[in-house]
């Protein structure tokens, strides 16, 4: 069975781009032999859901589908703004792309060159990049230095970074590389970070230990309970460990950051209210195409 999985033109961000692939009949579907992600003229790709493209493409990949990005506008499009952010440079290079793979890429040019762009950079725990946080670090305060809190938010921003690429190298348990990148949006007034992985998932690492140590916390829907490992820091290596994630949580809150987390097959996005994410303010998406992993997106505030 061929999958077609066509993106409107438009701005793509990670709601359309669930959408795209929930009109689809599920690219991870075991009847399905062939993946195609076609991008119309006039479609845009937003980086969180362009992390999230790449790494359902690597796996479909990774399972031997055949696998084809059509881009209806070549280079003048869609296809020329993932280029300057290193899509194509962690791109699996037996995937087809239409009309053609770039003739060079345009990252590696001009790499660094523009301060409202972190390019994709990749994830793997064999040649670990630790400069990763200091750059998305740097880039968030070039855009957000008139905010009022801009000094307090400099050593948040680097600690959420941090523990989100740690995390991905402790739990992840993938042979799929994961990817981080940012941008800046100052249309929209906001910058967004995102970072990939296309391991087990937090559900599936963390439930089997909960069954014995937790079982109140076990009984939770995953909504709820993605909530709680927020908010308390829940870890299948006991209370002393894995509080990496409620940390991130609680400097994203103080800087009223919007908090979007792909499970394999949920969505959960989290919104600010009274200090803290709240089950009352997590807006859930069930039985969404199957997607490996935990893929978390923060959005910032200009100016707030």
């Amino acid at each position: 069975m061929q999958c077609v999985i066509r993106f409107p033109a438009a701005w793509v961000d990670i709601s359309k781009f669930e959408r795209a692939m929930a009109n689809s009949c599920g690219p991870h579907d075991p009847a399905t032999y062939e993946v195609t992600f076609q991008f119309p003229v006039g479609c845009k790709v937003m980086v969180d859901a362009a992390i999230r493209l790449l790494s359902l493409a690597n796996q479909l990949a990774a399972t031997t589908r055949r696998v084809c990005l059509d881009f209806e506008e070549g280079e003048d499009g869609t296809m020329g703004y993932l280029n300057r952010m290193g899509f194509f440079d962690h791109l699996a290079t037996e995937i087809e792309v239409t009309p053609d793979w770039p003739a060079y890429s345009t990252a590696e040019l001009h790499r660094g060159g523009n301060r409202a762009l972190v390019e994709i950079a990749r994830i793997n725990k064999d040649a670990r990049d630790e400069d990763l946080p200091i750059r998305l670090t740097d880039a968030l305060m070039e855009s957000c230095w008139q905010r009022p809190d801009a000094a307090s938010l400099k050593g948040a921003a680097f600690t959420i970074f941090a523990e989100l690429i740690d995390n991905t190298f402790s739990h992840s348990q993938t042979q799929v590389d994961g990817y981080a990148a940012l941008q800046v949006y100052s249309g929209g007034n906001r910058l967004s970070v995102a970072v990939s992985d296309s391991g087990l998932g937090i559900m599936e690492t963390l439930r089997p230990s909960l069954r014995t140590e937790s079982p109140r916390l076990h009984n939770l829907s995953d909504m709820d309970l993605l909530v709680e490992i927020f908010r308390q820091g829940i870890s299948r290596h006991g209370a002393d460990r894995g509080c990496g994630l409620k940390g991130c949580a609680a400097k994203a809150i103080k800087f009223n950051a919007n908090l979007d987390v792909r499970l394999p097959g949920q969505r959960v996005l989290l919104t600010p209210a009274q200090g803290s994410y709240q089950p009352n303010t997590a807006h859930c998406y069930d039985g969404l195409p199957l997607l490996w992993g935990t893929h978390i997106a923060f959005t910032f505030g200009l100016n707030t």
